[in-house]
């Protein structure tokens, strides 16, 4: 079935969030992560854990200097945070070790965890277990807008030509692109024909696909279903695709999956955009491309052929416009040279 991917992808989650429950985190966050476990996805849920993991690992070593130790960490010890304590967490994040190894957070990161941070100290403070709350005095990183990384007309043609034939590739990655040619073409076709996102596309089925009207099933962020079409040119990239597989006896440890890989298991996130990313750098090597950035790529193509911020916002599963808004319809420089003399000063025809 369609959810069995979804459905292991969300037991790996919580098995891991559980481990970080039981090994890691202090013993009052259980009651945190229970309250928020009819409202929020396992993957949100785990995002949180990790957050919180490095707040409580600042904690040991910047404020109580290595005399406590996570699992050690109350409800008293959490009370005593102060706003400085968040400030200077906030500030650690730019450079920190962790794990043996040197982090970095951007602006964007810091924003994140210092919501994870709010989200919990509200708990607490809410349900009377901490008399304040430290945390919501501390204001969110400025963050600086980033421009918008996506594909121009003649860089989406030759990325899917440079996926079909292989030019550019080094002789060692020939080898392996005569045998995924056909299905590198489809993802990256179906990437720039849909905007999907990279886990819709991962977790797609064979019965996904119908193309009798050329629509397919995807499962959506929180596990809503959506109906998606694509074009000709998306539905004979598919077919040839699927037709490989069953010429060429393509057995996979997973029969249900649409895109496989080498080791005959379901295609992974990783190997995704290790494959995105291997063709873009031959066709546009000073951009960073991923297949985040492919949706991008459709999302403003779709923006500019439509004008309707809420078709794009529709069809790319944003449940607010405003981040549609914010991507896709920032005004361009085509669009300020177009509005050059649309507004009259002087009648027609008048010196």
């Amino acid at each position: 079935m369609a959810t069995n991917y979804y459905t292991e992808r969300n037991n790996k989650n919580l098995q891991t969030l559980e481990r970080l429950l039981d090994e890691e985190l202090p013993s009052f966050c259980y009651d945190y992560f229970l309250s928020i476990d009819s409202r929020t996805s396992t993957l949100t849920r785990l995002n949180y854990a990790h957050d919180l993991k490095i707040f409580f690992y600042f904690l040991q070593e910047k404020k109580f200097r290595g005399n406590k130790k996570i699992k050690e960490l109350t409800l008293f010890d959490l009370e005593s945070v102060s706003s400085t304590d968040v400030e200077l967490f906030l500030s650690y994040l730019s450079h920190y070790f962790y794990a043996g190894k040197e982090h970095t957070c951007s602006e964007q990161a810091k924003a994140r965890k210092l919501s994870s941070l709010r989200a919990m100290f509200k708990f607490y403070f809410n349900r009377g277990l901490i008399a304040v709350d430290n945390s919501a005095k501390v204001s969110s990183p400025k963050l600086h807008e980033k421009p918008i990384v996506r594909l121009d007309s003649d860089e989406v043609f030759n990325i899917i030509e440079t996926a079909e034939s292989g030019y550019g590739l080094t002789a060692h990655q020939r080898v392996y692109h005569d045998k995924n040619k056909v299905r590198d073409t489809a993802i990256i076709m179906l990437f720039l024909g849909t905007g999907i996102r990279i886990s819709e596309l991962v977790g797609l089925n064979n019965d996904d696909l119908n193309f009798k009207d050329n629509s397919f099933v995807v499962t959506r962020k929180g596990g809503n279903k959506a109906i998606l079409f694509f074009d000709a040119d998306v539905a004979a990239a598919l077919k040839r695709y699927i037709d490989y597989k069953e010429e060429n006896a393509i057995d996979s440890m997973d029969p249900t999956a649409l895109f496989i890989s080498a080791n005959k298991r379901r295609i992974t996130v990783r190997a995704v955009e290790n494959l995105v990313q291997k063709y873009a750098k031959i066709v546009s090597p000073l951009k960073k491309i991923s297949p985040h950035k492919l949706r991008s790529t459709y999302g403003t193509q779709l923006y500019k052929a439509t004008g309707d911020i809420y078709v794009v916002a529709d069809v790319l599963g944003h449940k607010d416009v405003n981040t549609t808004r914010k991507h896709y319809a920032a005004i361009s420089e085509e669009t300020r040279k177009g509005v050059v003399g649309k507004v009259k000063l002087k009648p027609d025809g008048e010196d």
